[in-house]
Parts: structure tokens; sequence; C-alpha cells
């Protein structure tokens, strides 16, 4: 235990199976880290490449996963009534794999992006599986951020079979369009990570 604590790694488990994340978070009111990930066609772009609109990052393990794959779509359906967000889907699967996968809108509303030449992300944001059958890839993780990428939501998913909390990532987002982004703070974000 004393390993885990040297190194801030989080529990996590897959159908009660023990594996551990590495890195931090980011906390409620925080400015989210910078990032450069790939799209399909190998463009890299950042949190500034979606302008000044709320953002849920869902970081994933893979959209190859059934269970990731119908979290991430059912997501699409529960942003349909806010069309100033962007769905942002983060995952290590290669760009190439984007139209077999899914999870994309014409209307750039929903976006996979790819993790797979970035090797700090993971790292930056808490989700990086370094034991496990499941090493390499990222943990889930669902965070809303608001227009100057201030994180409003942030949760790691304690048991990696089940779907992120929809609920409460909607409810931040709710917050966010209901202020004036520029020059408020969230009153009352929300942050869960496994202990």
């Amino acid at each position: 235990m004393w390993l885990a604590e040297m190194r801030r790694m989080t529990r996590l488990t897959l159908h009660g199976t023990a594996m551990y994340a590495e890195g931090t978070l980011p906390k409620c009111g925080q400015e989210a880290p910078r990032f450069t990930l790939a799209t399909e066609s190998l463009s890299e772009v950042g949190l500034d490449h979606f302008g000044a609109r709320c953002k849920l990052l869902n970081i994933v393990p893979s959209l190859e996963l059934p269970s990731c794959a119908a979290a991430t779509l059912r997501l699409i359906e529960l942003l349909r009534p806010w069309p100033e967000a962007v769905l942002i889907t983060i995952s290590p699967d290669l760009p190439f794999a984007g139209p077999r996968l899914g999870a994309r809108e014409a209307d750039g509303r929903a976006v996979r992006l790819s993790s797979f030449r970035s090797a700090g992300f993971a790292r930056a944001y808490g989700v990086d599986l370094v034991s496990g059958p499941l090493k390499g890839l990222l943990a889930p993780a669902l965070l809303v951020l608001d227009a100057r990428h201030r994180v409003l939501h942030a949760q790691l998913v304690r048991e990696m079979s089940e779907a992120p909390d929809h609920a409460a990532a909607l409810a931040a987002l709710r917050q966010a369009g209901t202020r004036d982004a520029a020059t408020s703070v969230a009153p009352r974000p929300v942050a869960t990570v496994a202990a």
C-alpha cells in the first residue's frame, strides 16, 4: 500500500479484480491539464480547438469494449438538449478505427480523439492503468469542463465494467449553462475518485 501512496495510485476494480491507475484526477475548480491528441485524420488538437464551449471528456479504455461503446452512445443521446456542449471521447484506440467504432456525430458535437501518441495524457489525467489485464490502456473517467477549461465535475469510475455517473455530469453541465462561464465558478462542484 505504501508504494501506491508514493506513486499517487488509485485502486480500481474490473469485475472485482484489483488494478491501479497512476496519476491524479484533476480536481474541481482547477484548470484541466492541456493536451494534444490525434483526430481520425491524424491531425492534432487540444482543448482550445473546441472554443468557448462546455466540454465533456469521456475517457475510456477502448471503444472496442461493449460497455465503453454503450456508455458513449448513451452520452451522445443525453447531450442532445445541450447544443452548446461537445462530447470528446478519448481512448488509446488507433484513429483509423474511428469509422468502425462510431461514437461520432456529423455536426461535430461528439468527436473521438486518440491518445496513442500522447504518452503524458494518461498520467496528467490520473487514468494511466499500470497493473491488471488492461495495463497500458486508460482507466474510465468522465469530466465536465466549462468554457474556460475549468473542471466542474470529475469522476474516475471505481468499477471499470460500470458506466460513469451520467446524472452527476449532466447536473454539472446544467450549472455551467445557467451562469456566465466567464465570471463565475461552479458553486457545488462534484469530484469522485476511488480510494
